[in-house]
């Protein structure tokens, strides 16, 4: 297969759950040698995707080929807190047979294990230190590694491996701002291809081509996120002008239809009327009354024809018009006024009062305490060793959390939300869940059923939607969960909200669109303002 091959082919993979649900509907695509940003709508089907591109999934039908092997990381390596480092580096077959065969154990069968790879001890030492860990991690599991190094160490078992084509879903959810940097300069100089869902941008313009799984179509256009972004744009730009020149024909159309029949109907009035007045002999009047009835007839069959294919027209250009149904957040106004003190966050050198509607990012790298912090700060306590404190000056605060723990997973999505807006008419609060596309039969759902999209929007809406509002909105790592149109709407309901927000985040890109006031930093239990 020339360089210029695919790398990963899709040719009509469809894949239906047990319940009959169909996950994913003969979608058909390719991808190339290089390094491909698989983008979508949560709930799409992108991480089935690539399970079924690794052969975890077997499709109900279709079939998938690539040019070699394939291998994947999947989203969260932490599920597995007791896998062995040496695991995710690919080696540990080979160094236990190493091991063995030194602690005296000749088993032909650890020869085989090893075959050439005597000196696999030393390259997965290098390896370590290539992701910034000593010697001894080797012995460790994940759960001793933070979510960035158990990303970077699997990276790089990977890439020793030597697959041909490597998928990766969301790499760089959870990481601080660090890790992140390290995960993309990696890729940077991936050699072979790579397949990468992520709703991280940044991540996303290291890319030679980006793929977008919409409607169970597949379709990729080369460049980074923004060059996709850009030819989406310019294609629903097009595809809406086409449809409003499609409308105004049809409507065209049904009006030289109505003219028409209007000038039909007067002549035909009209030739009644000379015929009742004896203006015109009675042959004549006969004739001509048949030949405008042919005539008629041929005129209507032609406008019908026109006006239906106008109509056939419209349906075509309003096809190819995107109907992205997206959360639509609408914050109520808390009544902040710009002096009133909302918190106070700060350490043993230096105290930062938050007021009225100001908002605050809370950066620093993934250990250092952030989540404390503003656990601190939602729910009170004292300082710790460091003195680094957070103390709210107000009673409402809507917390969301990374964990999403503030659910009843017992209740209805319905009932759980209400519990937040108790004097709020169920209609109502019907109508507002909608917003966050929870509809119809969805409001009875009980919360432990729904999928993490489902409870990140339920969660989402119970803070949200609480009334009385609240006067502090306090955000922990909020894009994580996440697509990219819905990062939009959330930055637009923020950007609108009139009260105060502090949020902890390692999208750069998100919170440079918040119109921050203040970014602070935590770093070993002191707390500075930052440039960034």
């Amino acid at each position: 297969m020339s360089s210029l091959s695919p790398s990963l082919v899709l040719d009509r993979v469809r894949l239906v759950w047990p319940d009959g649900t169909v996950a994913l509907d003969d979608v058909s695509g390719a991808f190339g040698p290089g390094r491909t940003g698989l983008v979508g709508r949560n709930g799409t089907g992108k991480s089935t995707l690539l399970r079924v591109a690794a052969g975890y999934l077997r499709p109900t039908s279709g079939t998938v080929t690539a040019s070699g092997q394939v291998a994947m990381l999947p989203q969260r390596l932490a599920a597995d807190p007791y896998r062995p480092v040496v695991s995710l580096l690919g080696v540990e077959r080979a160094l236990g047979a190493v091991r063995a065969i030194e602690s005296g154990d000749v088993d032909p069968r650890h020869f085989d294990a090893v075959g050439d790879d005597w000196g696999v001890e030393a390259r997965a030492h290098a390896l370590l230190a290539e992701a910034g860990l000593p010697p001894g991690f080797l012995d460790r599991t994940v759960g001793e590694l933070s979510g960035g190094e158990a990303v970077l160490v699997a990276l790089l078992g990977i890439r020793e491996a030597g697959a041909a084509v490597t998928l990766l879903d969301e790499p760089t959810n959870d990481l601080d701002r660090d890790a992140r940097a390290r995960v993309t300069d990696l890729l940077r100089r991936w050699s072979g291809a790579v397949v990468v869902v992520s709703h991280d941008v940044q991540l996303l313009e290291q890319m030679d081509a980006t793929a977008e799984l919409y409607g169970h179509t597949l379709s990729v256009v080369g460049g980074p996120y923004s060059a996709w972004r850009a030819h989406r744009d310019g294609e629903q730009d097009a595809a809406l002008r086409v449809e409003r020149d499609a409308t105004q024909a049809l409507r065209r159309e049904r009006r030289d239809r109505i003219e028409a029949q209007d000038k039909l109907a007067t002549r035909s009035r009209t030739a009644r009327t000379a015929q009742a007045e004896k203006r015109v002999p009675g042959i004549a009047a006969g004739l001509r009354a048949s030949a405008a009835q042919v005539s008629a007839g041929r005129l209507r069959t032609e406008m019908r024809g026109k006006e239906d294919a106008a109509r056939a027209a419209l349906a075509i250009a309003a096809a190819r018009v995107r109907d992205d149904d997206v959360v639509r957040i609408d914050l109520p106004d808390p009544q902040n006024s710009p002096g009133r003190r909302i918190f106070s966050i700060g350490d043993a050198d230096r105290e930062w009062i938050v007021t009225g509607r100001e908002r605050v990012a809370l950066e620093g790298r993934n250990g250092s305490g952030k989540t404390t912090l503003l656990e601190r700060l939602v729910h009170g306590g004292g300082e710790d060793s460091a003195s680094v404190r957070a103390m709210a000056s107000v009673e409402r605060i809507g917390y969301l959390p990374q964990r999403l723990d503030g659910l009843d997973d017992g209740a209805s999505v319905l009932d759980d939300v209400a519990a937040a807006a108790p004097t709020v008419p169920v209609a109502q609060l019907r109508d507002r869940l909608a917003r966050f596309l929870v509809r119809g039969d969805a409001v009875s759902r009980r919360v432990g059923t729904l999928s993490g999209g489902e409870r990140f929007r339920v969660a989402l809406a119970r803070v949200l939607l609480a009334d009385p509002p609240p006067q502090l909105l306090v955000l922990d790592e909020p894009t994580n969960n996440l697509d990219l149109d819905t990062v939009d709407q959330l930055v637009a309901a923020v950007r609108a909200y009139r009260g105060a927000v502090v949020v902890v985040s390692h999208d750069d890109a998100f919170l440079a669109r918040l119109d921050l006031d203040l970014r602070l930093e935590l770093a070993e239990g002191r707390l500075r303002e930052s440039g960034r």
